[in-house]
């Protein structure tokens, strides 16, 4: 596989890169966590949210251990990974991360993978619920679409 480098933040991630960022659920929900958002988001809240739809809670009630293993695995593999591709801006420093300029490049990706999360679940109701009509509602519309 190829290997991520930050030179491919100026440039058009191919189709191997797009894949391999997609192929892990944690990254998934991670950047599902960002959609739609303005500013910079901790990774502490982000870690809280992502271990709430994996274990299907609310974020307030997700165990100590879990949101360790979504902090510790997003600080030291996702982020960096989707950092490294250019998709978004993580800042050391202040531990924050916002969604970058080649994320455009995922989300058409992102909103066909969406359809095989679980319906009945946390993240299901997070997505129904997002600006708009949702993602979920943007899918089935963009079916109904092409069913015409």
């Amino acid at each position: 596989m190829e290997t991520l480098t930050s030179s491919q933040a100026e440039q058009e991630l191919s189709a191997d890169t797009i894949l391999e960022l997609l192929a892990n659920r944690r990254r998934r929900y991670l950047l599902y966590a960002l959609r739609g958002r303005e500013d910079p988001i901790e990774l502490s809240t982000l870690a809280e949210t992502v271990a709430g739809w994996e274990h299907d809670v609310p974020p307030d009630e997700v165990a100590k251990n879990e949101y360790k293993s979504v902090y510790v695995s997003s600080v030291q593999c996702h982020v960096p990974k989707l950092d490294d591709a250019g998709v978004v801006d993580h800042n050391e420093d202040n531990h924050t991360v916002i969604l970058a300029d080649n994320f455009d490049q995922l989300e058409p990706y992102l909103r066909i993978v969406v359809k095989d999360e679980p319906e009945n679940s946390t993240l299901h109701a997070a997505l129904q619920t997002e600006s708009g009509d949702g993602l979920l509602g943007q899918i089935r519309e963009n079916v109904a679409r092409l069913k015409q």
